[in-house]
């Protein structure tokens, strides 16, 4: 059972990794990817102390939303959308999510623009140059950043996802996104997961989307199926 004992006492061993590796843990904000669980693990993750939570699919955000209905406000998470996303699921989402996390086109901005004026996001930014992954190519994100600005969307940083199997070039993908960040004066930096939070913290993250290390494995866990949030 996933309880909130459960998840409080991997939070802690959360926190001891990302101090571990050289990160303020007081500055580092654990995003509880809630995808595939059911809502009272959701209400667990809230009750341990983790107010934000990560979802990458439409239809489980809006049904852990509609869970969460009658909760009062100081009891309500913030919702960040952490997976690809199509332009269609936006108007149904817009009411709900907090933080869009992936944010790689502007025509996805601009839909999220019309919907939900003034929204925060981050845009996706793929720098482990594999095609099958989204994001941007890291040379395009500076225009994409004032795209969505003129947009009249707040854009609060970039995010990234690391390189599975691969150490060296998550490392490589996480500084690049670091540094491009600096330059674009971005406070946000949403890079790591279970398995590679050292190297994000080492790179300089802000933001960790964990999963697996807060409640295990999946129910539909399968291999290289960890996405964007594991």
């Amino acid at each position: 059972m996933i309880d909130a004992a459960t998840v409080q006492a991997n939070l802690a061993r959360v926190h001891e990794r990302l101090a571990a590796a050289g990160g303020d843990v007081g500055a580092i904000t654990v995003v509880a990817v809630t995808k595939a669980f059911d809502a009272p693990v959701a209400a667990a993750a809230l009750a341990a102390g983790i107010g934000d939570l990560g979802e990458n699919y439409a239809q489980q955000l809006l049904a852990k939303v509609a869970a969460f209905a009658d909760a009062p406000p100081a009891m309500a998470p913030r919702w960040h959308m952490i997976g690809s996303l199509q332009r269609n699921k936006v108007p149904a989402l817009a009411p709900h999510v907090d933080c869009w996390q992936t944010v790689d086109r502007l025509s996805l901005g601009t839909a999220i623009a019309r919907r939900a004026p003034g929204a925060t996001v981050l845009v996706q930014v793929n720098a482990t140059d594999e095609p099958h992954k989204g994001g941007c190519p890291p040379e395009q994100a500076s225009e994409l950043v004032g795209a969505l600005t003129d947009a009249g969307l707040q854009v609060r940083g970039l995010m990234a996802v690391g390189k599975a199997g691969d150490d060296d070039g998550t490392a490589r993908a996480f500084t690049t996104v670091a540094h491009l960040a600096d330059r674009l004066d971005l406070p946000v930096r949403s890079m790591g997961m279970s398995g590679d939070l050292e190297l994000a913290v080492r790179a300089g993250t802000t933001m960790v989307r964990v999963g697996r290390d807060l409640f295990g494995a999946r129910p539909d866990a399968r291999p290289g199926s960890g996405g964007v949030g594991d």
